[in-house]
């Protein structure tokens, strides 16, 4: 049977140790917070005080955090990871924090340590589904190995070599993103013009803008903005764009707060102003 730790238990991070759980896995969970670990505790994980020590004995570690600093603190500060992990361990990286920072990384852990960056597409009702899709980067035997083990999250695309996942995965962020905010401001258009928002969303349905209108009407998905400014901001530290900073600012300026990204739509349509 399968030993795997996961350490941050953010909305994800609990949806990935329960799915665990129910596969029949041994799962062992560590929250800076420790009362987010009482419902997996229930649905029968194991829970430890520190890093370290919540991926002692485990085959596979998953380090689902909300920034780089988090991720830095549980992997190297006091009780960290590096500290508990097991020589030959897998360690599995699915938080958002770009491709720097799995380099930084994989010069931190132990060399016998095994590291696929994975981050996913797909939110807390995809974990439940087995309907993630896992961005992963590494060599193609530790790839191989987190898609037979993690077989119960969803499917493993293969993207390249270590860090091309994190990359992935600021790539197809900034995608959705970008394009969520101009669907906003072209419906913002439509109003001021007095179009009927039935017609004109029947328009842009068979257009670019397609897979942002079903994003901007999900119901099931809980991706905050404020994460979303964070990721959008990783990909302006690798590369300065003007599109992209608009929209890193645009997110900052409606509030970037708890709520899923799919509220960016009406928060910038009732923001609009006319010249």
């Amino acid at each position: 049977m399968t030993h795997i730790a996961v350490l941050g238990m953010g909305r994800m991070g609990r949806a990935v140790a329960r799915r665990l759980c129910e596969s029949g896995a041994t799962v062992t969970v560590w929250n800076r917070t420790p009362g987010r670990t009482d419902t997996l505790v229930a649905a029968g994980a194991r829970t430890r005080p520190t890093p370290a020590e919540a991926a002692s004995g485990a085959d596979l570690v998953i380090t689902m955090l909300a920034d780089r600093a988090a991720l830095a603190s549980v992997i190297t500060g006091p009780d960290g990871v590096r500290d508990g992990i097991d020589p030959h361990a897998l360690l599995v990286e699915m938080s958002t924090v770009g491709p720097a920072a799995v380099e930084w990384l994989a010069g931190r852990l132990p060399a016998t340590v095994r590291l696929v960056d994975a981050p996913v597409m797909g939110s807390v009702h995809a974990v439940a589904a087995g309907g993630l899709t896992l961005l992963a980067g590494g060599e193609p035997a530790p790839v191989a190995e987190v898609a037979e083990r993690l077989a119960a999250l969803g499917r493993v695309r293969h993207c390249g070599p270590s860090g091309t996942g994190a990359a992935m995965k600021l790539v197809a962020n900034n995608a959705m993103l970008t394009t969520l905010t101009a669907l906003a401001e072209t419906l913002a258009l439509a109003d001021v013009l007095g179009l009927s928002e039935e017609a004109v969303t029947d328009l842009l349905a068979d257009g670019p803008l397609a897979g942002a209108l079903r994003r901007s009407v999900a119901t099931e998905a809980d991706f905050p903005i404020r994460l979303a400014a964070k990721d959008v901001a990783l990909g302006l530290a690798v590369v300065n764009q003007p599109v992209t900073a608009a929209v890193r600012d645009r997110l900052v300026s409606i509030g970037a707060d708890e709520a899923d990204v799919a509220r960016i739509v009406p928060r910038i349509r009732a923001a609009v102003t006319t010249p």
